[in-house]
This record gives structure tokens, sequence and C-alpha cells, in this order.
């Protein structure tokens, strides 16, 4: 059975940085694409990153280009969002996804105060 878990939310002033994790479980997870979506109050879950299997292909939202990084440790089965420059609209909870079999994780709320 596969499961996400996410952690490394929390509060921050506006400026600050955070770097969210998701540890997956399950065979074969350096084959799978992973992503990371947000979800605002009151809005739709809208995507954030997303990292292929290598590490070696990355897309961002324009939202988060120049602030956020999403990476992966294949041998730690954990994708990563680091994110710098936090501003109070990238407040969300986030969740990881992985594509293939639309798995999600519970989600981390971020929260960024001005």
């Amino acid at each position: 059975q596969v499961q996400l878990v996410e952690s490394g939310g929390g509060l921050v002033q506006a400026g600050g940085s955070l770097r969210l994790s998701c540890a997956v479980s399950g065979r074969t997870f350096s084959s799978y694409v992973m992503g990371w979506f947000r979800q605002a109050p009151g809005k739709e879950r809208k995507f954030v990153a997303a990292i292929n299997y290598s590490g070696s292909i990355t897309n961002y939202a324009d939202s988060v280009k120049g602030r956020f990084t999403i990476s992966r440790d294949n041998a730690k089965k954990t994708v990563y969002l680091q994110m710098i420059s936090l501003k109070p609209e990238d407040t969300a909870v986030y969740y990881c996804h992985r594509y293939a079999g639309d798995y999600w994780g519970q989600g981390t709320q971020v929260t960024v105060s001005s």
C-alpha cells in the first residue's frame, strides 16, 4: 500500500523559509513523477511543483518560480519542497502527490504572517 506523509509545515513570517518533506512508502519510489500542490482556504487545490523520477526535470507554477525548489532523495523515498522568500499568499495546506495511481498525502499547513 502506498502512503504519503508530509511534514515540515508551520508558521513563519513573510520573507522566511520552510522545507517540506514527503515520505513515501511502497516499492519503486524512484520510478514515479512526484508533485506538490497547495490549497488555500476557500480555493481550489493548485499545482506548485513537480519532479521526474530521477530529479533531472522539474516544473514550477509561475507564482513560485525562483522561490521554491523541489527535490527528491530516491534512497530515502522522500520528496522535498524548499521554500524561501515566503509571502502571505503562500499560506495554504500543502499536499504531496504521486501522479501514478493518484495518491495524496494528508497535507501540512503552511502559514505565512505579514
